[in-house]
């Protein structure tokens, strides 16, 4: 039986990730001129409904539906075991040749998974640009990624991590440091 570390906080219950993800949604209107062409590429599994929640605030208040597209970065990841026959997930070239891209995550932390997201895009096409947006920037980086849209800065010791819930996938809104190794 695997047990559930303790609990050490709730950062964010479900009114605080609404209005963190709606703050986020105003900070891409500001910063993006032509929504129309943006592609927002959700990390799977929880930047996904995180990609579909910031699309549908976006179309709330703009008007614009903007393209989600789910994306697996297992492939590219450098710190996973890789199948010899696994083959790379395709991504359209069409939703990233020519358009701004803004990957999508729930928390980040050393970098890697954004760094493997990074690379697909690339391997799919040339975007005019890449942009990040977290639910969580918890710190301690391995690589030089900067979230260009954070919901919430949470500086953690590594024998912590944040636990995200999100009701597409778990029910219920919260984020929550935990006390423990990780999972």
């Amino acid at each position: 039986m695997v047990q559930t570390p303790p609990l050490k906080a709730v950062i964010l219950d479900a009114d605080g990730v609404r209005r963190a993800w709606r703050r986020i949604a105003h900070e891409v209107i500001e910063r993006q001129p032509d929504l129309a062409a943006l592609s927002l590429l959700g990390i799977v599994t929880r930047g996904l409904p995180l990609a579909e929640r910031l699309a549908a605030t976006l179309e709330e208040l703009e008007s614009i539906r903007v393209a989600v597209l789910p994306l697996d970065v297992r492939a590219y990841r450098d710190d996973l075991p890789r199948a010899a026959t696994a083959p790379l997930p395709i991504l359209p070239s069409a939703a990233v040749d020519g358009r701004p891209v803004l990957l999508v995550d729930d928390v980040l932390f050393n970098g890697r998974t954004v760094r493997a997201a990074i690379d697909a895009v690339i391997a799919a096409g040339r975007p005019t640009q890449i942009q990040l947006a977290v639910l969580v920037d918890r710190g301690h980086r391995e690589l030089p990624i900067r979230p260009d849209y954070i919901g919430k800065n949470v500086p953690t010791s590594r024998q912590e991590w944040v636990d995200v819930h999100l009701r597409e996938i778990d029910g219920e809104d919260a984020v929550r440091i935990l006390e423990g190794p990780p999972r």
